[in-house]
């Protein structure tokens, strides 16, 4: 049953479907290896996380979004260890490469008991002012998510994409005051 709702999206699962796939994902990887089902099921809801969040960045206005409790935490060490990072698009060699991991590790552990799933996987776009595509998308952990999001929303760079969401609505306005 799970190999048939394999091509079909996280909403399109059964709600017998639904509460197996959330005992799964509770479990420890080390459960399971490398099953392919279970991958899909991470794959769907890295998917439909990623679709959330750029719809939530589409309809309000980025720099007032909070994406945890601890954000201002999140923010100041994020800045402090990569404070020449380039976030509107990002270099994947500055999250994969050896160099950048040995630096990334104790960034993250250190919100480990702070931040729920910290080091769960998502996914995140190189370049803020795309969708989510397969060649705009890359694998991080849930901190680095949150830290470069973050940094993104308030140094304006998703107003991109909020102000492009915004245009349609503003020129479909427009046209009907003007009829």
């Amino acid at each position: 049953m799970m190999a048939a709702a394999a091509g079909a999206p996280l909403g399109a699962l059964g709600a017998g479907e639904a509460v197996a796939a959330a005992r799964a994902l509770s479990l420890p990887a080390e459960a399971y290896g490398n099953d392919p089902n279970i991958e899909m099921i991470w794959a769907m809801k890295a998917y439909q996380h990623a679709e959330v969040y750029f719809n939530l960045i589409s309809s309000v206005d980025p720099k007032f979004l909070n994406l945890t409790k601890v954000d201002d935490q999140i923010y100041g060490e994020f800045r402090k260890t990569f404070n020449d990072l380039k976030v509107d698009v990002l270099d994947p060699e500055e999250l994969k490469s050896e160099p950048a991991k040995e630096k990334w590790r104790p960034f993250c552990m250190q919100f480990e008991g702070v931040v729920e799933d910290f080091n769960y996987g998502t996914l995140l776009r190189l370049d803020c002012s795309k969708d989510y595509t397969d060649e705009n998308t890359i694998f991080a952990t849930r901190i680095q998510f949150f830290a470069i999001e973050i940094a993104r929303n308030r140094e304006g760079c998703n107003n991109v994409v909020y102000n492009s969401a915004k245009k349609p609505a503003s020129a479909g306005a427009a046209a009907e005051a003007s009829a």
